[in-house]
């Protein structure tokens, strides 16, 4: 039965195949069909919506690109029913990242037409969706067609997805189109990654260790109002002298670099010497100190979670909840900030001019001349713009008492990864999980890394069959670290949490190994350290730079530890040593010293 209908069928469709190309004289090539332009005019009244961000860094973009004229609304962080209706929208066999995204994209369409009573045709008129998109060797590149896919059979065709993909000179946009990729857009953009990427980091190092239970989520949300209003507020200041000196300087380039003209120099200069960012992190840090009490001398092994970008990143079940787990079995997170992202992508250009790839291949001597000015141009502006990015972050770092970790220089990361893995091979992250896992061990940063991506995700998959032979290499060298990868779906959570569980107690067990013998250096009891902290609040605050270790020492050193609580009770006892005698020598560096 089933046979002769599958006969029919083919006898069928062959025959209006045939009849179609009798009535055309060639075959046309699919094109996707296009959105309605998001116009400047419709700026006003039309709220663009953006996702696959934590939710501090949701926050913050929306205060940032409030200024400028755009109305824009972060989407909440997707939870399995998320994902369940983008299951049901969408194609089979795509990774979870994107099902858990455009489910939150669905169901907050939904919530706006059974909620708040508006119509499809009025949805799609005053609602624009902003996603990032690529080409690359998974299935990224076909994220924008699922998304119109859900959307259409959800019942809003037509809906705007506006693609963020890395074409195009610094402004992308026409004159005529709303969103505008000029100096001061991507000056923001930047500026709340990095703003989020301190205040999460800051968040991880002090919950942990909070003596009143949720004290920290709750200060924070004061620190976050101080920052946002501080973004709101930012304004163009009359130049100083040395803005108008950085501004003469930039003007001699301004011709020689595509896009970028006086007015985004003198924005530039203009930030590069505004302090309203910094002092409203020094205000936040302030807070933070006068609200917060910890007790660091309670061991907690250090997790450093690696992996995909969206599921290192994200914090609901699209990674099992994975930093709320970890701190629910005692350990203390360490998350991937997204400036590494940015950074290694500002590395992967410079490689590629550096190695001749990028500039023009002529066969005159002047051709050849001018590509290799070309391309020393090009190198010279990505050093630059990494050195600006870098001291941008490192003064924010720094207003709150350094506390955050720094950023793992990339030149680093590859000089770690070569052996183990090809550093011109792109997509994903790259050669970063192999250098992550061996800088994390040979420099002693933390005591266990978590890789986490959904299931399988090509990039990171061949990363984790490096990693078998990166153990082995960290085990010659005596600096072993416990390595567990976590794949995600909608599914399989008790699974994850326990294998999770057989790491964290190996990398529990490390860790209180490593705090005896930082005790037994110290040479006092921790019951004589916790009755000299309870009697000195100084060493109750949060951010107090007591035992906070650099991530820029020179190379790898068997005398350093992970643990927080280690590296305090190994000052704290040199403190109390010093009161009665000579001082011992520290196992740590203090971060401010190393960057001076």
């Amino acid at each position: 039965m089933r046979a002769s209908l599958f006969r029919n069928g083919a006898i069928w469709h062959h025959s209006r195949m045939m009849e179609g190309q009798a009535n055309q004289t060639h075959a046309a090539h699919y094109r996707r069909s296009g959105d309605r332009p998001f116009t400047r005019a419709e700026r006003d009244r039309v709220t663009v919506l953006y996702g696959g961000l934590t939710e501090r860094h949701g926050v913050l973009l929306g205060a940032a690109f409030a200024p400028l004229g755009y109305r824009s609304e972060a989407l909440p962080t997707p939870t399995n029913a998320d994902y369940r209706t983008g299951r049901e929208l969408g194609n089979p066999g795509m990774c979870n990242p994107a099902y858990f995204t455009i489910g939150a994209l669905v169901n907050r369409l939904r919530r706006l037409r059974d909620e708040a009573g508006l119509s499809p045709r009025e949805i799609n008129d005053s609602y624009v969706f902003i996603t990032a998109g690529s080409c690359g060797p998974c299935r990224f590149g076909m994220y924008e067609e699922e998304f119109r896919l859900a959307l259409r059979n959800s019942g809003f065709d037509g809906f705007r997805v506006i693609l963020f993909q890395e074409k195009g000179g610094l402004k992308q946009s026409g004159e005529e189109d709303a969103i505008s990729l000029n100096a001061r857009f991507g000056e923001r953009f930047i500026t709340c990654l990095m703003l989020g990427d301190l205040l999460n980091d800051l968040a991880m190092r002090i919950r942990p260790y909070e003596i009143v239970p949720g004290q920290t989520e709750r200060t924070f949300g004061k620190v976050m109002e101080i920052v946002c209003r501080a973004l709101r507020e930012q304004t163009m200041a009359p130049p100083t002298h040395g803005q108008r000196l950085a501004a003469l300087i930039g003007i001699a380039l301004c011709r020689s670099i595509p896009g970028l003209d006086r007015d985004s120099l003198r924005h530039i200069a203009h930030r590069l010497f505004d302090d309203t960012l910094v002092t409203a992190l020094a205000r936040g840090a302030e807070w933070i100190d006068r609200e917060i009490e910890a007790d660091f001398t309670r061991p907690k092994p250090l997790c450093k979670v690696t992996g995909e970008f969206w599921a290192q990143l994200t914090e609901g079940d699209g990674n099992y909840r994975l930093f709320e787990f970890l701190e629910s079995e005692g350990a203390e997170v360490a998350a991937e900030p997204v400036m590494t992202w940015v950074n290694y992508l500002i590395d992967v250009a410079a490689q590629r001019f550096r190695h001749g790839r990028g500039g023009t291949t002529t066969q005159s001597r002047s051709g050849r001349t001018t590509s290799r000015a070309a391309t020393w141009k090009s190198r010279a502006v990505l050093r630059l713009t990494a050195w600006l990015l870098n001291r941008d972050y490192e003064r924010m770092r720094r207003a709150l008492h350094g506390v955050p970790h720094p950023q793992i220089p990339q030149t680093v990361l590859r000089r770690l990864a070569r052996p183990f893995f090809n550093t011109h091979i792109a997509g994903g992250e790259g050669h970063m999980e192999i250098g992550k896992t061996l800088y994390c061990a040979l420099y002693r940063k933390a005591h266990l890394v978590v890789s986490v991506k959904p299931f399988g995700c090509l990039p990171s998959t061949q990363s984790d069959g490096v990693q078998p032979a990166v153990s082995a290499y960290c085990a010659r060298q005596g600096a072993s670290i416990p390595f567990v990868s976590i794949e995600t779906s909608g599914d399989g959570a008790v699974h994850a949490y326990s294998r999770l569980q057989s790491a964290i107690d190996e990398a529990r067990q490390i860790c209180k190994q490593e705090f005896e013998d930082a005790l037994a250096g110290a040479g006092v009891s921790l019951e004589t350290i916790r009755a000299y902290c309870r009697k000195n609040p100084t060493f109750r605050r949060p951010l107090y730079c007591a035992g906070q270790e650099s991530l820029f020492d020179s190379g790898p050193s068997a005398s350093r530890v992970a643990g927080r609580a280690a590296q305090f009770v190994t000052f704290v006892g040199n403190h109390l040593s010093a009161q009665s005698g000579p001082k011992k020598p520290p196992i740590w560096h203090d971060a401010t010293e190393a960057q001076g």
